[in-house]
């Protein structure tokens, strides 16, 4: 249901909830396992409902944010032919077609039980959803005390560029994250079984790191922390 709800609000251009709304989805994603072993309620049929309900809230959902973005761009550009903008739309499509084969993968891949083999849809669709967020017109966001000044700067930066070269970075982007889903990079699991230190230290790190951002920078504080995450899981030696 949020990931449907997050569907709705990104392909109607609002960022602030479609985010929201992913974010809320993530959490269940966390939990799910957990409250299946709590109520030994775990089964194929659960594993396979856990994939389907990803791809609606990490594939499509981030898929129609960027889609919505970049049909916004397309039309600032004054092109000679309006088909080269339309072009550019379908870098939008790489974000679902990839969820699904990383879902595939990760369901018959018997080797990401503790850690996972390319990036995580979660984690690539908080990406694109604050990115994109970041990336919007402030008028459609939270003005909350503490964040306006990260995110006028962010966008002020964004506004100052050609609309034709933010619509290339992304579509770009786009592709290049999209491919990071199937790729064979070790990646490490934000679940746990032990709180201790050892063993632990990136995913504690990475918490910090992320509520420190997140204080600092708001919501493009979530985008640094993924892509913080991103760069630790390739140092990372252990799962």
């Amino acid at each position: 249901m949020a990931g449907f709800y997050a569907c709705i609000q990104a392909l109607s251009g609002n960022c602030e909830t479609a985010l929201v709304a992913v974010l809320i989805a993530a959490g269940f994603d966390f939990l799910d396992g957990l409250v299946a072993r709590i109520l030994h309620a775990f089964s194929p049929i659960g594993k396979d409902l856990d994939s389907l309900a990803d791809m609606v809230s990490f594939g499509i959902a981030p898929g129609m944010m960027v889609f919505n973005f970049l049909d916004c761009m397309q039309k600032t550009v004054d092109w000679t032919y309006p088909i080269y903008g339309k072009l550019f739309l379908i870098a939008a499509f790489a974000i679902p077609v990839f969820s699904a084969l990383r879902l595939a993968k990760f369901n018959n891949d018997e080797r990401q039980h503790v850690s996972f083999i390319g990036l995580p849809v979660p984690a690539h669709a908080i990406l694109w959803m604050s990115l994109i967020y970041t990336l919007a017109p402030l008028e459609s966001k939270f003005h909350w005390d503490g964040w306006i000044v990260s995110q006028s700067a962010i966008a002020s930066f964004t506004t100052a560029l050609p609309p034709v070269c933010t619509l290339v970075g992304i579509a770009l982007l786009a592709v290049g994250t999209s491919l990071l889903l199937i790729s064979t990079i070790p990646m490490f699991s934000l679940k746990t079984t032990s709180l201790a230190w050892k063993g632990n230290e990136c995913r504690y790190i990475l918490l910090i790191v992320a509520v420190a951002c997140t204080g600092c920078a708001g919501v493009a504080g979530i985008t640094a922390t993924i892509l913080l995450y991103i760069i630790f899981s390739i140092f990372n030696k252990q799962p």
